[in-house]
């Protein structure tokens, strides 16, 4: 079977966030598509349900009865009572209508697919806890409802080390409800030291909006003065301080960041169509250097300050310090129990005492159910990724942290002592801002890249494979699945 690069659709599912692209190059791109993995149902009667958590609806229903999209966006905006579910949000396939109708959108209405005259094959990035039943029931939706051509199916966290340029790893996804930690080992994800920490994205989002709320910058409370919904307005300035890049995690051991030389690399600059960017960078330095005495003395006094001013809902706004505690909820999810419309974050695990296990006891754990000769081996590809990876310093408070429960331990010289960080290697160009986020996208490309070029199709199920062996032919030729 011949498949063209520029037909092949990456898509990846993940707990609250669907990415999409077509087409294999080169220069392996961005995805085109991202949505909400979120549907909506028009009510019946009045319950009560949030957009921003995960829940079940109340009633369920045909794929074509659920918004999904900006549409949903849009009522959602406007007021509209709906039924609001995340079907990936625990980690599995809680609506299959309402996966059905992600999926379909984001392939027919976003990607332009034809349905009748589909020749796309699909590499389809999933999560690791993804059940067998769950694998046949996609592959049977994506070859029957979807008329695919060709299916394959690789796990996140194996996307994402290889998208560190690497075979071996622990993956600490930070999603937007929860947290995954997963060990890889010579391309096979352990299962059986997989952990999940009920902290995410919009915990941290959550944590900030409270510190704003009870007074952390008085600033923001008087800026905001006359909003409708304070508290939704809030959360969402935390999530824009968070995109522009203005959260830095503080930890031991962190280095002064390198004095600015401008422009070292014009290549890799026009390659990530950062040339706007650099301009303006020159532009200011400029303007500061023609500054008068008590301008430069004002920006030193923000400089001592750490303010910073961004454009909310066109108002300017300034904050502080505090943004730089955003994560602070990783670490010490006690911090959370005083947060309004968060649950208690109760963590189940029988090898756990304690009520509360942070980022790096999580870590920690999924390390110490590994035989002691693989320890070492995962401990050396460290890789922070997801909704949180675009943090500055994150990935080394992680480690400075998990540095004290390393040495803790009395198991001898097998016993790993440190660990190493991984990031996507700067020679994917287009991914050079954002690569450990949208990692498991790259991994996935990559992935497709040499699976369907196997002329064999032992790596993919076919058309003729689905007719032979049905749903379960996914289970029988994906490497990955077996």
């Amino acid at each position: 079977m011949s498949l063209r690069d520029s037909t092949i659709v990456v898509l990846e599912t993940s707990r609250a966030y669907i990415r999409a692209g077509q087409g294999l190059y080169e220069l392996l791109r961005l995805p085109t598509v991202e949505v909400q993995a979120r549907a909506g149902l028009r009510r019946t009667e009045p319950v009560a349900a949030s957009s921003r958590a995960p829940s079940s609806t109340p009633r369920s229903g045909n794929a074509s009865e659920y918004i999904v999209g900006k549409q949903l966006d849009d009522l959602l905006a406007a007021g509209e009572d709906l039924d609001i579910v995340w079907p990936f949000a625990n980690g599995g396939v809680s609506d299959w209508a309402a996966a059905e109708a992600l999926w379909k959108h984001v392939l027919f209405t976003q990607l332009s697919l034809r349905r009748s005259q589909n020749e796309s094959p699909v590499m389809h990035a999933i999560s690791p806890t993804f059940s067998r039943d769950i694998h046949e029931r996609t592959c049977k939706i994506f070859f029957e409802r979807f008329n695919v051509p060709a299916y394959s199916v690789v796990e996140r966290p194996l996307c994402q080390v290889y998208a560190a340029n690497a075979l071996a790893g622990l993956i600490v996804d930070v999603n937007t409800f929860k947290t995954d930690v997963t060990p890889v080992v010579d391309s096979i994800v352990m299962h059986a030291a997989h952990v999940v920490l009920p902290v995410g994205s919009s915990d941290c989002e959550k944590y900030l909006a409270h510190l704003w709320r009870t007074g952390a910058s008085p600033g923001v409370l008087s800026a905001l003065e006359g909003e409708p919904d304070l508290d939704n307005a809030l959360v969402e300035l935390a999530a824009l301080v968070y995109r522009e890049g203005l959260v830095k995690v503080p930890s031991d051991g962190e280095t002064v960041e390198p004095e600015d030389e401008g422009v070292t690399n014009i290549a890799a600059v026009l390659i990530a169509g950062k040339e706007k960017a650099v301009i303006e960078a020159g532009t200011k330095k400029k303007r500061g250097a023609n500054a008068t005495a008590a301008e430069r003395e004002r920006e030193r006094e923000i400089a001592a300050l750490d303010l910073v001013t961004v454009t909310f809902r066109e108002k300017e706004i300034t904050v502080g310090k505090e943004r730089h505690r955003m994560c602070e909820p990783l670490f010490d999810l006690s911090l959370l129990r005083d947060v309004p419309g968060i649950e208690p974050k109760e963590v189940e695990y029988e090898d756990v005492k304690e009520s509360y296990m942070n980022l790096s006891e999580g870590v920690f754990l999924s390390v110490s159910r590994l035989d002691l000769h693989l320890r070492p081996i995962v401990l050396d590809g460290l890789f922070v990724c997801g909704n949180m990876a675009d943090a500055k310093g994150l990935g080394i408070a992680l480690q400075s942290r998990l540095a004290y429960h390393l040495t803790q331990r009395t198991d001898g010289e097998v016993q790993p002592s440190a660990s190493r960080l991984l990031r996507v290697p700067e020679y994917f160009g287009e991914y050079r801002e954002k690569g450990d986020r949208l990692s498991s996208f790259l991994g996935a490309s990559i992935v497709a890249k040499l699976v369907f070029q196997d002329v064999n199709g032992r790596s993919f199920v076919q058309k003729a494979d689905y007719g032979a062996r049905g749903p379960r032919a996914i289970i029988e030729l994906c490497p990955t699945v077996l």
